[in-house]
């Protein structure tokens, strides 16, 4: 027992003096090293010996400090900086008083600076406001320092940045933003060039007052297209019940075109002020389907049955109508005479029967159309009411839509009294727009998928990326794409809708010229604007388009026949609309005949002689005219109307109708940019489709793509 108790009383006394030796230890440091460098005494927790030592002198862990860590925002973003005079966001006084502010990124872990100013936001600290001075020791040249900012757009001027790839219901920025990547790491693309928008505009304009349409919302697109598939359904059953035929191809989408050209209503798709009501685009391309479509038959036998087709229907149609007498003997009797004609001629060659049907269609078709008359002015009327209010339920579900974000009407305004010319600028949106919904995206095979709800769209990649490089040299009111996807979304979603739906409808709306022709236009004729493309197959950046309201923030400059250049070199390619044409000829010789400037338009339309149209024979007999051309038939190509999701493969197709190219110029264009024949000859040559094997190989070995 006597043993227990002095090994006991040596243990403490061992443990006792070496706490002591601890202490004086542990305050001679704290007396040697003063403070932390801060002028701020260093503070330290005392260390308790016994935590260290176990009975038999072995060391153990130290034990868990349970106090609470400090919170993570607010650790010091990075090394102090001396004399900061707000040391909340620690940056030097000229980048505070600049507007810059620091803070701590929870989902990126990282901090970032931010200008309360202008907006803008980077990862790294932005250099000071004189500009950075080099390191005399490092970079005795100032090769490394940031060069001075330029003036203008910040959008334009803003370093690249690193940011990690987008996940699925993330807001994605622009790909051109990860410029820190190294090259390999970047997308290629198996697209040759098809865009150059490094080409400036020589398109002068006077000034003009901007457009309140209500910005685009996917919401509304959804409804948009939802109706107007209600309306393109009910055309078809329409013809079906009053006339017993289908609906012409593509006339509903040659009605939209032909309407625009006078509809004064608010809906930039569909038309709902015109006058008059009743579409001559519409009522003529029923009519001549009416008592039944006539298509150019391959053999004899196609012809004979399409004879008897004729005159069958003839016969039907004028029986039970309510025709005149003089009608249905006329018909019965032309009827009846192509019957006997067909049971006594067993030998007719194929030309017999063309004959013999264009004479049955001469005498019986006048009397047709006065019978059908009524019943077709009948269809024309009610799709244009029904359009109408389609546009009336647009127009207020848009509007409720936006009220929720506090966004009201704004009035129209007033054109500029004092005009003043100006380089040709984009439409810009007046009423801001709301927070969009989220658009996810994904990439496959080249092919990007958004997808908004239960709607996914498809763009080809090269595409997708154009319309990023549109964006961000156009759109003013979203620097940091968070709009981005939504309003590509909307885009895709309007010209869906425009197309049709059908499979391969809405094909001839979006042709365009190959691209060398446009290399051409631009070297040989100064031209740099087209009057008729889109966001997806322009070639220039500067171009007129259907839609002001979604192909704004890509840089539209609204409907050619709203735009009033007063000089420049100018490509029109139009849809194949006769009233659209008619009106687009009518506008040009306007513009020719007010200016004293260089002016010049290069028209490209279908060499339509059986017969020929109106657009082409007044282009030929034009003041302005100055030269005309044909591209033959299948030995020219247009760039396919579904190219921003189509195949490389099918990305071209020859025509199968000759073009005629008109130089239509004033005097001043003519003596600038007039078709010389050397410039003519070249203009030619670029118009040769190149063999099919070599166009896909060297698209294969470039990196980027240029399109219509």
């Amino acid at each position: 027992m006597q043993v227990q108790v002095v090994a006991l009383r040596n243990f403490f006394g061992v443990f006792f003096h070496y706490k002591d030796v601890m202490k004086m230890e542990l305050q001679s440091k704290v007396s040697q090293n003063g403070d932390n460098g801060n002028g701020s005494p260093q503070l330290k927790k005392p260390i308790d010996p016994v935590a260290g030592l176990s009975k038999d002198g072995i060391t153990m862990t130290p034990p868990i400090d349970h106090s609470p860590l400090p919170r993570q925002d607010s650790l010091p973003l990075s090394p102090q900086q001396p004399m900061s005079p707000d040391p909340v966001h620690d940056l030097p006084e000229e980048l505070l008083l600049a507007g810059w502010r620091k803070f701590w990124s929870k989902r990126e872990q990282r901090p970032y600076f931010f200008n309360k100013n202008t907006n803008e936001s980077l990862w790294d600290q932005p250099p000071p406001i004189g500009g950075q001075q080099p390191d005399l020791l490092s970079d005795p040249l100032g090769i490394g320092s940031v060069p001075p900012q330029v003036a203008g757009d910040v959008r334009l001027s803003r370093p690249s940045i690193e940011i990690p790839p987008a996940q699925v219901g993330e807001k994605r920025r622009a790909s051109a933003e990860m410029g820190q990547l190294s090259p390999s790491k970047r997308p290629a693309f198996a697209y040759s060039p098809f865009w150059n928008f490094d080409i400036p505009s020589n398109a002068v304009i006077y000034e003009r007052a901007p457009p309140v349409l209500p910005p685009p919302h996917p919401d509304i697109e959804n409804l948009r297209a939802q109706m107007i598939a209600r309306l393109r359904t009910h055309y078809q059953e329409l013809c079906q019940a009053r006339e017993g035929i289908h609906a012409p191809t593509e006339s509903f989408n040659r009605w939209l075109l032909e309407r625009k050209v006078m509809d004064k209503g608010s809906d930039p798709f569909l038309p709902s002020v015109c006058s008059p009501e009743i579409s001559q685009s519409m009522y003529r391309e029923i009519m001549n389907d009416i008592p039944v479509k006539l298509i150019k038959p391959k053999y004899s036998g196609d012809a004979k049955k399409q004879l008897f087709k004729y005159a069958e229907s003839a016969k039907k149609m004028i029986e039970t109508r309510s025709a005149s007498s003089e009608s249905r003997k006329i018909v019965k009797w032309n009827v009846e005479d192509t019957f006997t004609w067909l049971r006594k001629q067993q030998n007719a060659s194929y030309e017999d029967f063309l004959e013999r049907l264009a004479h049955l269609k001469r005498q019986c078709q006048p009397h047709l159309t006065e019978t059908a008359k009524g019943s077709v002015e009948g269809i024309c009327s009610k799709i244009f009411n029904m359009s109408a209010d389609t546009v009336k339920t647009l127009h207020e579900k848009h509007w409720q839509l936006l009220k929720e974000s506090n966004i009201t009407p704004v009035p129209p305004f007033p054109e500029p009294t004092h005009k003043r010319k100006v380089v040709c600028y984009p439409i810009q949106m007046v009423i801001p727009c709301p927070r969009m919904p989220l658009v996810e995206m994904q990439t496959e095979n080249e092919v990007h998928s958004l997808k908004y709800k239960t709607e996914a769209l498809r763009i080809n990649s090269s595409h997708f990326h154009k319309l990023e490089q549109l964006y961000r040299l156009n759109c003013r009111d979203d620097p940091r794409f968070d709009q981005f996807l939504a309003r590509v979304w909307c885009l895709l979603r309007r010209y869906q809708t425009l197309f049709g739906i059908h499979a391969s409808e809405g094909f001839g709306l979006q042709g365009a010229l190959p691209v060398p022709v446009f290399e051409c236009l631009n070297r040989v004729f100064g031209v740099s604007f087209e009057c008729f493309a889109s966001p997806l197959n322009c070639y220039f950046r500067q171009y007129c388009s259907a839609f002001e309201d979604t192909d704004s923030y890509f840089g539209s400059r609204g409907s050619i026949l709203k735009f009033h250049p007063v000089s420049g070199s100018f490509e029109a390619n139009p849809p194949f609309c006769e009233e659209l044409m008619e009106a687009m000829v009518d506008h040009f010789e306007g513009l020719l005949g007010d200016t004293q400037e260089p002016l010049s338009f290069i028209v490209f339309i279908p060499e339509w002689r059986d017969p020929p149209t109106e657009a082409l024979m007044r282009l030929e007999s034009s003041r302005f005219k100055r030269k005309q051309v044909i591209f033959p038939p299948y030995e020219h190509e247009y760039r396919s109307g579904f190219q921003h999701f189509c195949p490389k493969t099918e990305m071209s197709s020859k025509s199968l109708h000759g073009t005629m190219v008109v130089f239509l110029q004033n005097n001043a264009g003519f003596a600038k940019w007039g078709p010389t024949p050397e410039r003519v000859k070249e203009l030619l040559l670029s118009s040769k489709p190149r063999d099919t094997c070599t166009s896909i190989d060297l698209e294969e070995k470039v990196e980027f793509p240029k399109v219509k």
